[in-house]
């Protein structure tokens, strides 16, 4: 009779564990498909570049770009922010403007080289309503030093190490 308990005790155990296990598995998945489907209808930003070389230019010379984006998600775009790297990279974006699908907008980027000889790269960091959250685009140049400004940098670096 004892073994006979045990058998059915052992059973039902089994039986138990087997279907929370089941209902485990199946909250899993259908969390994991809620996911997809959240993140299937959120925006996407598509560039139609997202670095931009202004080659070699003057000390003091303030150039600008534009990059191009679509929204190439199931709903409505939002840049929330544009961060440029330093006070010299200026954004102008569609601040909290809704995107809709298929739409696209500009970032126009500035960027003053006064007082920055050398190389020079800059980023601007959008925040945006997208799955990543954030994007960055970047800008690059070589500022040719200016010959009066060289001079005065030069002699104030004289003067410190004296």
């Amino acid at each position: 009779m004892r073994p006979l308990i045990y058998s059915l005790f052992v059973l039902m155990l089994l039986s138990c564990t087997n279907s929370a296990s089941k209902k485990i598995k199946q909250e899993n998945v259908a969390v994991a498909e809620a996911r997809v489907d959240a993140q299937s209808n959120l925006p996407a930003l598509t560039f139609d570049k997202t670095e931009h070389d202004f080659g070699t230019i003057n000390e003091g010379d303030v150039v600008e770009t534009v990059f191009v984006f679509t929204n190439t998600g199931k709903s409505d775009l939002t840049i929330l922010d544009a961060r440029g790297s330093c006070g010299c990279t200026v954004p102008e974006y569609p601040k909290n403007s809704p995107i809709q699908p298929g739409d696209t907008g500009e970032i126009k980027v500035k960027f003053d080289s006064a007082n920055k000889p050398g190389n020079q790269t800059k980023t601007v960091t959008l925040t945006t309503n997208t799955e990543r959250g954030r994007e960055v685009l970047r800008i690059k140049t070589i500022v040719t030093a200016d010959p009066v400004k060289e001079k005065q940098r030069q002699a104030a670096r004289n003067q410190m190490n004296q």
